[in-house]
């Protein structure tokens, strides 16, 4: 498969999120539009609405300090508003929309600087939900707000009490009690996207991996094992849970159906690029797991399959497909970040 084709793969809708978008009305206004996640999310949204009745809307909200996002999203016919949450006549000024999707957020850096992190996974969403009182809001938030799993448990799932561990895990769940509780004072239906880990081949899980590999670094096994997501399967699903937006919040969890381990992934993209794998550490009992089985009897199962995603992303490599440098840092097991 070509770069072009695989890269796609990320923002293409299919039959599935037409039919959930189907059951919302209106614009759809996505908040941190220029991040890892956001550019292809927009352009699936704006893609899947030019195939449903009437003249629905993208409006995509960032600083946008990446030009080249927003020229992406120009190109596609996503209205582009360049914006900074964190000032209030900005915040207001915002276009009126009855769908939001909220992708704001910070976490690496947390450990030199927390008090930014709170302010803008935190206190942040709750000065949004006010803005956009009234609104249907689908909000991202994070599979660290659990603990550590038994490896052998297949997962937490959303009945799973948080217990986040670190202070950006902790931040996660702040943003989750902080949405609730103003949508619950304004009506706002809302819907909490848990997610981890999104695979897209210019970063991800399975980049780090591979890069390491080449370099012939050591692949570190405590944290043992994995859920790995194709990004676009994750941008499906959050667009999704805008129709299950409710009060008290909808929780979805958003992942891979596998718990997969490190060791055999590596070992796997080792073979496709040539290489051996060194590795470095002894697997443990626990890791940061999550079980996605609501996700999937509503939604479907991922489109892309894993296999399918060691192989891209080997491919991307080989042909110098462009990466982000945004290592994922998923063996971490303190929280700090």
């Amino acid at each position: 498969m070509s770069l072009e084709q695989i890269a796609r793969r990320v923002y293409e809708p299919d039959d599935r999120l037409v039919d959930q978008l189907a059951k919302t009305d209106g614009d759809l206004v996505v908040l941190g539009a220029a991040g890892k996640m956001g550019v292809s999310l927009s352009r699936m949204a704006a893609e899947a609405f030019q195939r449903l009745p009437g003249d629905r809307r993208v409006h995509a909200v960032s600083r946008f300090s990446d030009q080249s996002a927003r020229s992406e999203l120009d190109n596609a016919g996503v209205r582009t508003v360049a914006a900074d949450l964190t000032d209030e006549a900005a915040l207001t000024a915002l276009p009126d929309a009855p769908n939001v999707l909220y992708m704001v957020g910070r976490k690496f850096g947390t450990s030199d600087d927390a008090a930014t992190t709170w302010g803008l996974n935190t206190y942040l969403p709750g000065r949004v939900a006010q803005r956009y009182a009234g609104a249907r809001i689908a909000a991202f938030s994070s599979g660290n707000v659990y603990p550590p799993q038994p490896v052998t448990s297949g997962g937490a799932d959303e009945n799973q009490p948080p217990d986040p561990v670190g202070e950006y895990a902790q931040s996660c769940l702040g943003r989750e009690r902080v949405l609730a509780y103003h949508t619950r004072l304004t009506g706002s239906p809302l819907a909490i996207i848990r997610l981890n880990y999104a695979i897209d081949c210019r970063y991800g899980v399975l980049t780090d991996l591979a890069r390491a590999i080449q370099a012939g670094d050591p692949v570190d096994l405590g944290n043992g094992m994995v859920n790995v997501v194709w990004q676009g399967d994750a941008n499906r699903y959050a667009l999704s849970s805008l129709a299950y937006a409710d009060t008290p919040p909808f929780v979805v969890n958003v992942t891979g159906p596998e718990t997969t381990s490190v060791r055999w992934l590596a070992t796997e993209l080792g073979r496709r690029l040539g290489r051996r794998p060194v590795f470095a550490g002894t697997e443990t009992d626990t890791a940061l797991l999550s079980n996605a089985a609501r996700c999937f009897g509503l939604f479907g199962y991922p489109a892309v399959s894993l296999a399918e995603m060691l192989d891209w992303t080997v491919g991307w490599l080989a042909e110098g497909g462009q990466l982000l440098d945004k290592p994922t840092h998923f063996t971490e097991r303190k929280g700090q970040f």
